[in-house]
């Protein structure tokens, strides 16, 4: 248990929070959320004491262990594998340790076959016996293959160090799991083990995460940091926010009987309760919402971008018509033999195990690029608007964001620019901050002002969700299901692809798969399993 006690942090003038008071109990996950610059790095950085908070204090219970999610990707490099891994329960590593060296001494005395005695029988409660395979097993459900366990960390690549890091934090069932947007570079595969291991996880648990589908899977409470407090609410995001928005549009219904409006957010809870039964943490989640007391469920002071494209035109019956088309990358072959055509208002996610292949083809298709072979081509009445993957070239200026906004239309005139970049929470003097200088959600958020622009009747979308708070992935998230024309996107955002896709295409250096089916179907049929590995083996 993790005891927060009149909790404030402040830098400088900023206070990001104070006056926190909560507790955090074994076999509940919580989900924290919150704005871009909210503080919740911060909030777990000063639970694990990286940090010292301005005022208050933070406790565990006597004896607990609190293990934490590593940032730090060179902290290991001269160590194995497989040894990272164990160090992430550092007394059992200092105890292995001691115990080597001790058996290493030339003058092993009987004083030291006694300590030896004793050091083995506390290795052996503390599991010691199994901590090889333990740390094995963990690395294999993370995707690391057994021929790297021994290989040093220096030489593993970038996103099989956050794998590694990742089983270090779990490594022995710490009492307390702090986890800072734990499926950063994961596959599909393996965030569905990690959110079955933390559904199923008996102690406390802690995790920053902008994945929606990975917060509903895991979460019993959500923790919200906004506007300088924190609260927690019980449930997980999806009732939070469909709860607040409700809580919301009845504080705007001035007219509406305060009876109604219990009996709303009662209907309400009971739906969802009973939604629950399907999720992976069904008893402990269904008592907590059936408990709750519908005061408890309040608006969210949250600020949500106006994300809306509307197309100017609608498309023809012709879209977009693909035949044999190829790419690669220094003699890596990341898709061949791909053909289909489009249909009128088809929204299709495409895949691949290589990243590369899907932004390789957003690039062909847009005309910034060559394909290795193949022809493609667009209806005459197609207008696109392209969100890439590497937005860097568009911001490489002193333009401040009201000029850098003006380059992409001829109404350039304060109240048409001013309206647009409102939308995307630019308002006041920030307009003029100059662009070279944004966050990466910034830039994200001036990309999507711009393609709203054009509205154009086809959305080509690489990554949309890239360095975006929940905030704005919801605004988007929703825009899409309601948008009319067609989208072509890349995301590894589960709930994205599966709200807002009707049409699944995964390229392959063999071939590709064309589906028209729901993406929850898609990634769980065997057939199509067999077939993916297949495609990829050869």
């Amino acid at each position: 248990m993790i005891t927060v006690s009149n909790l404030r942090i402040q830098f400088g003038k900023r206070i990001l929070f104070q006056d926190v008071n909560m507790k955090f109990t074994a076999g509940n996950c919580y989900g924290v959320i919150g704005a871009n610059g909210a503080g919740k790095s911060t909030f777990l950085k000063a639970i694990s004491g990286q940090i010292d908070p301005t005022a208050g204090h933070i406790s565990l219970e006597p004896g607990e262990r609190l293990s934490v999610l590593s940032q730090d990707h060179f902290a290991f490099d001269e160590f194995t594998v497989l040894d990272t891994v164990m160090k992430g329960h550092a007394e059992l590593w200092d105890l292995m340790k001691e115990k080597d060296a001790l058996y290493m001494k030339p003058d092993f005395s009987e004083a030291d076959g006694i300590l030896a005695g004793e050091l083995e029988e506390k290795f052996g409660d503390m599991g010691g016996w199994n901590a090889e395979s333990d740390a094995a097993t963990l690395l294999s459900n993370l995707g690391i293959k057994e021929e790297y366990h021994y290989t040093l960390m220096k030489d593993m690549s970038g996103n099989q160090k956050v794998r590694v890091l990742l089983a270090q934090a779990l490594f022995g069932n710490p009492d307390n799991l702090l986890l800072d947007e734990p499926t950063n570079d994961l596959d599909l595969e393996t965030v569905v083990w990690l959110e079955n291991y933390l559904a199923n996880y008996e102690n406390t648990v802690l995790v920053v995460s902008h994945d929606r589908h990975f917060l509903d899977a895991i979460s019993t409470h959500t923790i919200d940091i906004d506007y300088g407090d924190i609260k927690m609410f019980a449930g997980n995001y999806s009732f939070w926010y469909q709860s607040s928005q409700l809580a919301l549009r009845q504080q705007q219904a001035q007219n509406k009987k305060a009876e109604e409006k219990k009996k709303e957010l009662q209907e309400f809870i009971s739906r969802f309760s009973a939604n629950v039964a399907k999720s992976k943490q069904t008893t402990s989640r269904k008592k907590m919402l059936e408990k709750l007391n519908v005061d408890d469920i309040q608006p969210s002071t949250r600020k949500y971008p106006g994300i809306i494209f509307n197309p100017e035109r609608e498309a023809g019956d012709r879209i977009l018509e693909v035949e044999n088309l190829s790419a690669s990358i220094d003699g890596t072959t990341l898709f061949k033999d791909v053909e289909f055509t489009a249909q009128k208002g088809e929204k299709i996610v495409f895949l691949s195990r290589d990243h590369r292949a899907m932004t390789a083809f957003f690039e062909i298709i847009n005309g910034n690029r060559e394909a290795d072979s193949g022809t493609y081509q667009w209806g005459q009445t197609i207008t696109s608007a392209y969100l890439p993957l590497d937005n860097s070239e568009f911001f490489d200026s002193d333009l401040s964001l009201f000029d850098w906004l003006c380059q992409y239309t001829t109404d350039t005139t304060e109240i048409y620019i001013r309206g647009y970049l409102g939308r995307m929470l630019f308002a006041g003097e920030e307009i003029y901050k100059k662009v070279n200088v944004l966050s990466g959600g910034e830039k994200m958020r001036c990309m999507i002002a711009k393609m709203q622009l054009l509205n154009a009747n086809v959305l080509i979308l690489d990554t949309p969700t890239n360095h975006l708070d929940l905030e704005s992935i919801q605004a988007f998230n929703n825009n899409l299901i309601k948008y009319p024309g067609n989208v072509f996107m890349s995301s590894h955002d589960h709930e994205f692809i599966s709200s807002v896709c009707n049409r699944i295409i995964e390229l392959t250096p063999n071939g590709i798969i064309d589906k028209l089916m729901p993406y929850d179907e898609y990634i769980e049929d065997d057939k199509i399993h067999a077939l993916r590995e297949k495609l990829y083996a050869k």
